[in-house]
């Protein structure tokens, strides 16, 4: 079985990366990106993080797709590999989504999802 290096982390639809570009391009300090994460918390167990990343801190994997650059917390790679980061707007809001292959449920409010780390198994069919 090849390493966790073999496999794309994550990967950005046009809209999700025209978005990242924009709070890069607008942010009042240098960003290199944003930073994606996972925690604990919300009524499903889990949460996606997004933060303005200035810097690469060390562990952080590196997704760089579409002229644009994702941090992945490393303590979330598991949880978010084969994850599309999509950049919805509706009436409602405007909002980063995850389609997340690793997602076995959402809440109701859809602040929070409930995810696996990807298995051995798994990994080994993406090769």
């Amino acid at each position: 079985m090849g390493s966790l290096a073999d496999f794309k982390v994550m990967s950005l639809t046009d809209a999700a990366a025209e978005r990242v570009r924009a709070i890069v391009t607008n942010s009042d300090r240098p960003l290199v990106g944003v930073r994606v994460g996972v925690r604990n918390g919300g009524c499903a167990g889990m949460s996606y993080t997004l933060d303005a990343a200035e810097s690469i801190a060390p562990g952080d994997e590196v997704v760089r797709d579409k002229g644009v650059t994702v941090l992945v917390d490393p303590k979330a790679v598991l949880f978010l590999l084969g994850t599309e980061m999509d950049f919805v707007t509706t009436k409602l809001a405007s909002q980063f989504v995850f389609n997340n292959p690793n997602q076995t449920a959402a809440c109701g409010c859809g602040e929070s999802v409930s995810l696996s780390a990807a298995s051995p198994d798994a990994l080994a069919q993406r090769a």
